[in-house]
């Protein structure tokens, strides 16, 4: 206990020099806590995904399109309770920059197998009615201040033109991880246009959305979706909801793992920043360490001395910038939730950044240990601090 009230003092001795370089931790610690966050934010929507929903796309790539004669053989599958589809619409509002998820669903099934979608009867209803209606998530309501009976125009990018669109809903997510950012519109509208535009084009979906009974048959289910239309012009590949939303995940691989390499090489930064200040006190209290051995100090306390000092200065950096981590996390989710519409902190996040501080503080007082316990008596009380 002795020896740790001594290392406290000793960390003290340089008080301007301790400040930097506890702040310095707690920045490091907070920018690896908060680079974290927007991994996990990236991923929240796959890891939401329950495990009684399969998804079946194109097996060639899911920009190409399923027949939607393809609903009805599905449906038929032993296992599968319920049958959707949905498809991508690829639109914007009033400039390109305006960038946000739309699709195209099957009005009357969609929210039967997503029921975190909370939506109210009359809006519902009026869905179902009428073909030009539209809804969405609360979060984008409020990104372009929409309220319900608003006429919106969509610009079309894969189906060009001007989509008017009328505002019936807006939907809440049942849990905190749902996303509420989406734009839902009725695909019989679209298809009915393509008929009369461009014939070859109409009565295609993108995906299949299944509710099935026993999560544990999603392998065999799978399975025998796909032997249903082996060969044919349009071969499927059927998985789970999660895999399907981590294969949108994966466009953006580069940048995850760009965002990875540098919350390790903050880590990096750390050690650096704290090695760097042990070295310092090592190399100026060579000729204490000295003094220490006359007096009786084993190797023992001298490592226990340095090491102290070394997990007090990573701790008390360490402890703030966890504190740091959730207001920090606050402001740029509430900046960034129009793009990441679940943003919050994971206790393994902090735990995370807690363990990495506790391990830069033992690795950054090796070098000033060794230093002091191989040093002799007599060259130590040579230098001088």
């Amino acid at each position: 206990m002795k020896i740790l009230k001594l290392a406290i003092k000793n960390a003290f001795r340089h008080k301007l020099r301790t400040g930097l370089t506890v702040l310095g931790l707690a920045v490091a610690v907070m920018a690896f806590g908060l680079l974290r966050t927007v991994i996990n934010a990236w991923y929240a929507g796959a890891e939401a995904a329950p495990p009684d929903r399969l998804v079946a796309r194109n097996a060639v790539n899911i920009i190409f399109p399923l027949p939607l004669a393809y609903r009805d053989q599905i449906a038929k599958v032993p296992g599968v309770e319920k049958v959707t589809y949905a498809h991508w619409f690829g639109a914007y509002y009033v400039d390109p920059k305006n960038f946000f998820a739309n699709f195209a669903i099957d009005h009357n099934t969609y929210f039967e197998i997503y029921p975190e979608f909370v939506l109210d009867s009359a809006a519902l209803a009026t869905f179902h009615s009428e073909k030009t209606a539209a809804i969405c998530g609360q979060i984008l309501a409020d990104r372009f201040g929409w309220k319900v009976g608003d006429r919106i125009r969509l610009i079309g990018t894969i189906y060009p033109g001007n989509w008017d669109l009328h505002l019936v809903g807006i939907y809440r997510g049942q849990k905190k991880v749902t996303d509420e950012s989406a734009f839902l519109l009725r695909w019989d509208m679209l298809d009915e246009n393509l008929r009369a535009t461009v014939p070859g084009r109409a009565g295609k979906v993108g995906w299949y959305i299944m509710k099935i009974s026993n999560p544990a048959d999603g392998v065999s289910i799978s399975r025998s979706v796909d032997a249903l239309f082996k060969n044919s012009l349009a071969e499927t590949l059927t998985e789970t909801e999660e895999a399907f939303q981590l294969s949108f995940i994966a466009m953006s691989s580069a940048i995850i793992t760009g965002l990875q390499l540098v919350s390790y090489l903050i880590i990096g930064i750390i050690l650096l920043v704290l090695a760097n200040t042990m070295a310092m006190t090592a190399r100026e209290r060579i000729s204490e360490y000295a003094v220490l051995k006359t007096l009786g100090f084993r190797p023992l306390h001298l490592v226990s001395l340095i090491a102290g000092e070394s997990l007090f200065i990573a701790a008390v950096g360490g402890v703030l910038g966890m504190l740091l981590i959730y207001p920090m996390a606050g402001g740029f989710g509430e900046a960034m939730k129009y793009f990441f519409p679940v943003f919050e902190v994971k206790p393994i996040t902090v735990v995370l950044a807690g363990a990495f501080a506790v391990v830069v503080g033992v690795l950054a007082s090796v070098f000033p240990i060794l230093r002091a316990t191989r040093v002799s008596i007599v060259d130590g009380l040579r230098v001088v601090g």
